[in-house]
């Protein structure tokens, strides 16, 4: 039923989308005071002076009769007057002296005034529907969605029942094998859309959800017209948007202070951390060891999220509250693991995949992809001729990032000279360009410390 419902498409009334959430025609249905809604729609007002039924029902993303009933509510309190009909014949609110002394304590206590959230008991039980559990995760589909991809079938063996568990996997090995780049194209195993909020409800405050950044939605959320906006029998409840699975990368920029709640204390706004973000989704941890904090502070932050599906958080005031943890949580390092953390703690960590050094056929199917993603000609005697005279001599493993890598170099080049294909000499200069050559001549081991700084080289 899931799956059907997270993959089928289309906007109307018979969408799966709209039957899992259908669009509040009350104040009740929206699970939200009547005081709150008052609130947004006073802040929205503040921010944009006279605004219409249909521009306050698009703003806030509440059905016509939903705004109508929060009018209604503000206008005998005195906080909003009307000021006659627009183009469309629909009435134009404002806020009265009252209702401006009323919107700044409001932005005062909490400065979100976008799309109306939703309950976090909703979005809890929204997360739990949406499960990666629910997404059939089988051999057939792993090699489907890597067969235009160069990598061993083993690893794919490994990395396909670790995302089909759900348990965190530790991807790691030499830098350049691939392990960023396949860590990345996992979210191709993560079929179907999900529903992300564009707020959450905690506390009395709006913890801001959607980011555009991280969320690739399939409808444009601003594609609505204000007409739609009113009409109840279309489309899901838009205080959602429709989104791929959505897959966050970061890395040695991730701090501590970035995996709990964001604060901003001049906008008076909450924005979720990136595990929230990732919900019902995956979450790349990658260069491992590089973070502002010790790989075992960073481990120990999620041993209560993997074991107990949950994580524990709390707003600017103090407020405690918890989430669905729903997340395939990948690490990815090329430091050496025991270096990172004991042998007792990475076996908390279900799955530990090593990514090692290409064999040659490997290499050159790769060598021969990136020719033809750059326009460049294939030639094998080329391609022997970097394995068994540059690679071979030097006694460089064979990466997975050096065919691109040297390959653009020898574009450059080739550019710069006003020619089509590379010679033996161009991938030579490629080659000394991108290893370079940090020898110390002076000390006459020219050639010889060449080589180790080459072997050394990432």
């Amino acid at each position: 039923m899931l799956k059907e419902a997270l993959t089928t498409s289309g906007s109307g009334a018979s969408h799966p989308a709209a039957q899992r959430a259908p669009r509040p025609g009350t104040v009740a249905e929206t699970g939200l005071s009547l005081l709150y809604l008052g609130d947004l729609l006073i802040k929205q007002l503040f921010e944009q002076g006279v605004l219409d039924l249909h521009q306050l029902s698009r703003e806030s993303a509440l059905a016509g009769s939903v705004v109508e009933e929060v009018c209604r509510f503000l206008r005998e309190e005195g906080r909003v007057e009307v000021r006659g009909q627009g183009a469309s014949g629909a009435l134009r609110f404002a806020l009265t002296d009252r209702g401006r002394a009323s919107a700044l304590e409001a932005l005062n206590r909490d400065g979100y005034s976008g799309k109306a959230a939703v309950t976090l008991e909703e979005y809890s039980a929204r997360v739990r529907e949406q499960a990666l559990s629910e997404v059939g995760i089988n051999r057939d589909s792993v090699m489907q969605a890597f067969a235009d991809t160069v990598i061993d079938p083993a690893l794919l063996d490994q990395l396909g029942p670790g995302l089909h568990s759900g348990r965190a996997m530790f991807i790691h090995g030499h830098a350049g094998t691939g392990k960023s780049y396949i860590a990345r194209r996992l979210v191709r195993l993560l079929p179907g859309d999900v529903l992300v909020p564009h707020a959450i409800l905690v506390g009395g405050k709006a913890l801001r959800c959607y980011d555009p950044a991280v969320h690739k939605a399939l409808d444009d959320p601003a594609e609505a017209t204000p007409a739609t906006q009113l009409y109840l029998e279309q489309g899901h409840d838009p205080r959602y948007v429709r989104c791929h699975r959505p897959c966050v990368i970061t890395g040695g920029e991730l701090s501590m202070a970035r995996l709990e709640v964001q604060y901003d204390s001049a906008t008076h706004i909450h924005q979720a951390p990136v595990q929230l973000l990732a919900n019902n989704g995956m979450l790349v941890i990658d260069d491992l060891g590089r973070q502002q904090m010790t790989p075992t502070e960073l481990f120990n932050r999620w041993i209560v999220p993997l074991e107990e599906r949950r994580d524990f958080l709390a707003l600017s005031n103090g407020y405690h509250f918890s989430v669905p943890f729903d997340v395939a949580l990948v690490f990815s390092t090329n430091l050496d693991p025991l270096s990172l953390a004991d042998a007792a703690f990475l076996r908390r960590i279900g799955y530990k995949i090593r990514f090692a050094p290409l064999e040659r056929e490997a290499y050159l199917a790769i060598w021969r992809q990136q020719c033809q993603a750059q326009g460049l000609p294939f030639e094998a005697e080329l391609a022997d001729f970097v394995i068994d005279e540059l690679h071979t001599r030097f006694d460089t493993p064979l990466l997975a990032c050096h065919p691109r890598d040297i390959l653009s170099l020898a574009q450059d080049q080739l550019d710069y000279q006003g020619r089509n294909a590379p010679d033996r000499e161009i991938l030579r200069w490629a080659w000394q360009t991108y290893f370079g050559d940090f020898s110390d001549v002076s000390k006459g081991h020219h050639e010889g410390e060449a080589a180790t700084n080459r072997r050394d080289a990432p």
